[in-house]
């Protein structure tokens, strides 16, 4: 069995697919492929497995290309790269990691939540530019936390635990916005139900923890950004279309909301035109699950999953359409 891997990851997932004595190419150049690398690689390479990723774009024509594939395992929770009708129809599995980067993706959203409520970024480059020359009262002034309300759009797992953490750890008000209602996770996170309108409106953090899907495309755009408190800060560790970049830069540009703290870009990994320029924004390269303990445990699921469908069995984490 030949295994195809697009980029680098932990030698964790290598070695349980190594131990089967699986022959394993891993792309040696640990670039994202264009697509007509990958057309190439797959025709050329008559792989039975591909591990791909997020940044891989797994479309009707790749899996043409991939003749003896049986599997597209995705090193990722999210899938939405991956054409998976067009895997259905030809009877390619395709799976991925979820679960796994709860806690990791949750810790993150909330260094993210310090970062720009309390500046430490802008401050930070100040202090390396040698700009900081003594003490003064009113230097860098950032936003207390405790007894303030933090917005959660989306009270899935990763949205409950930024709850938990910020609700307990905190002491802040946690309301959310979800497509569908959850009373049982209310009471267990002490958050309130509210509509998108109220929580943008009186939040003074919004965190966005939302799959990308056509009903959540652009759901924070220049109209939303307009009803938030001028003192508020917008936190996205999910998606980056979920949020319109250009109305964003505009918003933080005329002092609409107080600031953002971005993971993930609506046209990765290009950044919106003078988002860079911004001292009113954290901007981090999509890092959320990056801890070492996550993106092994993400690599080993994913060769589980290809072992599994190689061996006759289902992937223990199926993706269907």
């Amino acid at each position: 069995m030949k295994i195809y891997i697009t980029r680098q990851i932990p030698e964790a997932g290598i070695k349980l697919l190594k131990d089967k004595g699986y022959e394993i190419v891993v792309n040696p150049q640990d670039k994202v492929l264009t697509k007509p690398e990958l057309i190439k690689i797959l025709k050329e390479g008559n792989y039975d497995a591909v591990l791909c990723l997020l940044t891989d774009k797994i479309d009707d024509e790749v899996m043409a290309a991939a003749g003896s594939t049986k599997i597209f395992a995705n090193y990722a929770v999210g899938y939405d790269n991956i054409d998976v009708p067009a895997a259905q129809k030809r009877g390619i599995a395709i799976s991925n990691t979820p679960g796994v980067l709860t806690e990791t993706v949750a810790e993150f959203a909330v260094g993210l939540i310090f970062a720009i409520t309390k500046r430490i970024v802008e401050a930070d480059k100040f202090t390396r530019q040698g700009k900081f020359v003594g003490w003064a009262p009113m230097m860098f002034l950032g936003s207390d936390l405790k007894d303030k309300t933090l917005g959660i759009i989306g009270l899935g797992r990763i949205g409950g635990e930024v709850a938990r953490r910020m609700h307990d750890g905190f002491d802040m008000k946690i309301i959310y916005s979800d497509a569908k209602r959850n009373e049982e996770l209310e009471k267990i996170y002490k958050v309130e139900y509210v509509d998108l309108p109220t929580l943008l409106k009186t939040s003074d953090v919004v965190s966005v923890h939302v799959p990308l899907l056509p009903t959540t495309r652009h759901l924070i755009g220049a109209k939303e950004l307009a009803m938030m408190k001028p003192t508020a800060c917008l936190v996205n560790s999910s998606r980056g279309p979920i949020i319109d970049e250009a109305a964003l830069v505009e918003a933080l540009r005329n002092k609409v909301i107080r600031g953002a703290a971005i993971d993930v870009y609506e046209k990765e990994p290009a950044l919106t035109p003078g988002m860079a320029d911004l001292d009113n924004i954290v901007i981090t390269p999509h890092i959320a699950s990056g801890s070492f303990e996550t993106r092994s445990k993400m690599a080993e699921i994913a060769a589980q999953n290809i072992i599994a469908v190689l061996e006759g069995q289902p992937a223990p984490n199926l993706v269907k359409a």
